[in-house]
């Protein structure tokens, strides 16, 4: 068997792929629109010496297989990769053809991470958020656009603009939290910024954000300057442990739970709560699982070892479940799924469209793990095996008054 017609067996789930391998062969219709090239032996290495999709993401991270045509499409088509589809007759002719040295262990891609220290440890959590986080900003802007929101948008319209969406992601967190002018807000896990200036500009709200970003914080604090908001926001570098302030109005929390651990849930909760007054409200928006039964982490997949490592992923039970149990009375939650597909489709439009400055600035490997990431998330919402959910809690004040309107009154 040769080479291109085994990947076709190996990994091909639907038609309209074709294969090309180094070898010459070919596999698939000629006239498929997604085009896989195996460049080398290497490839072959890859999917034999590593588990399921991790060989193919890191002989695809390696530049040992190209993929010519849209990733999403291609993933949507491909099927999870596993030589047990070879016959042992099959398997034996290809060891001859390739020889025993393309078989052994390859090196990993350099942009595999590898964190130190104990899980979910301060020091360690830093290195974890700069792995992802600290990449360039200019990256960034490319990729996110001028909102610069690396979270769900939620899109007010099926036809809305990202930046739309994200100005209403924002605006919806606000509403939820009842933001009044002269309120103070806190805004764990802050990104670039975009929850505290919304807050302080279209609300008159006193807002603190805090990021493990080093990059992140110099670009919102340079942001904030320039809008002329420096008198209401403040963005720092910081462990969100080690905010001292108390007693404010609001806190959000948008897209940093992932990273916090399951074991570590409790404390996180429980000093979120800490920081509200009688009355102040949560808003956790997170990636969650869609039932509490799976796996919390997957470390030997692609997502751990090269986009989120020590993410962990929980079910909306669980999440609700702690969050109940350290101070916080639910009142309301919603899943978004569909709205991270769109969003993820619009970062993917934008990676595209900025290629070539993509791979100036960050390099070949990790824009090609950028690539891999953002298709493969769009089809995770898209199929369930992710969702995007808004809890709103309430930390009740004397009498268990709750402050909440009678219904919800921050609209669709």
């Amino acid at each position: 068997m040769q080479i291109a017609e085994a990947f076709h067996h190996v990994v091909a789930g639907q038609d309209g792929v074709r294969f090309t391998a180094y070898d010459g062969s070919t596999a698939g219709p000629v006239d498929a629109d997604i085009h896989v090239a195996i460049r080398s032996p290497r490839a072959v290495s890859y999917l034999v010496s590593s588990p399921g999709e991790l060989g193919l993401a890191r002989a695809y991270i390696a530049g040992e297989i190209d993929v010519d045509g849209e990733m999403y499409a291609a993933l949507t088509r491909l099927s999870q990769p596993s030589v047990t589809a070879l016959s042992w007759a099959d398997r034996a002719e290809i060891a001859r053809t390739l020889g025993p040295a393309a078989l052994r262990r390859p090196p990993k891609p350099a942009q595999e991470v590898r964190l130190r220290g104990r899980r979910h440890s301060k020091g360690r959590d830093a290195q974890a958020i700069s792995h992802h986080y600290d990449v360039s900003n200019t990256f960034y802007e490319w990729l996110l656009g001028p909102s610069m929101a690396y979270t769900c948008a939620v899109f007010p319209r099926a036809d809305a603009s990202l930046e739309e969406a994200q100005y209403e992601k924002h605006d919806l967190v606000a509403r939820k939290l009842g933001l009044q002018p002269g309120m103070r807000l806190l805004d764990v896990g802050c990104g670039w910024g975009g929850m505290v200036m919304h807050a302080a500009r279209h609300y008159g709200v006193q807002a603190i954000g805090v990021t493990l970003s080093r990059q992140q914080a110099e670009w919102a604090q340079k942001a904030i300057a320039e809008a002329g908001l420096s008198d209401l926001a403040e963005v720092r570098h910081m462990d969100y442990r080690d905010v001292r302030e108390d007693g404010f109005d609001a806190v959000s929390s948008i897209g940093l739970t992932e990273h916090i651990g399951k074991a570590q849930l409790p404390a996180y909760f429980s000093f979120l709560q800490s920081k509200l007054r009688p009355q102040g409200r949560l808003l956790n928006h997170c990636i969650m699982r869609p039932t509490t039964t799976e796996s919390v982490i997957k470390r030997r997949g692609f997502i751990h070892r090269y986009v989120f490592p020590d993410g962990e992923l929980l079910g909306l039970g669980h999440i609700v479940s702690v969050m109940q149990n350290h101070g916080f009375e639910i009142r309301h939650e919603e899943n978004l799924r569909e709205h991270y597909a769109k969003t993820l489709t619009a970062w993917s439009a934008n990676l595209d469209g900025h290629w070539d400055e993509a791979v100036e600035e960050v390099g070949i490997g990790k824009s090609r793990v950028w690539r891999l990431y953002l298709a493969a998330s769009r089809l995770g919402f898209e199929t369930d095996r992710i969702q995007l959910h808004q809890v709103l809690g309430v930390k009740l004040g004397p009498d268990a008054a709750s402050g909440m309107p009678l219904r919800p009154d921050w609209g669709s």
